[in-house]
């Protein structure tokens, strides 16, 4: 694996927890920032032929 694709799978599994974290706390804001965080990323790493798994 190089280091660009571990790279974006880290900040995705980065991502999805602080997803979770924001949902869990009741921050619908920071929630929001997150999910498009993660559809930004999953949208970069399929642009390189990055497989990755369900958003949330």
């Amino acid at each position: 694996m190089d280091a660009f694709t571990a790279g974006i799978l880290q900040r995705i599994e980065t991502t999805k927890s602080d997803l979770t974290r924001a949902r869990e706390t009741g921050d619908d804001f920071l929630a929001d920032v997150e999910l498009s965080e993660l559809e930004d990323l999953r949208r970069l790493a399929a642009e390189h032929g990055v497989e990755v798994g369900a958003i949330a």
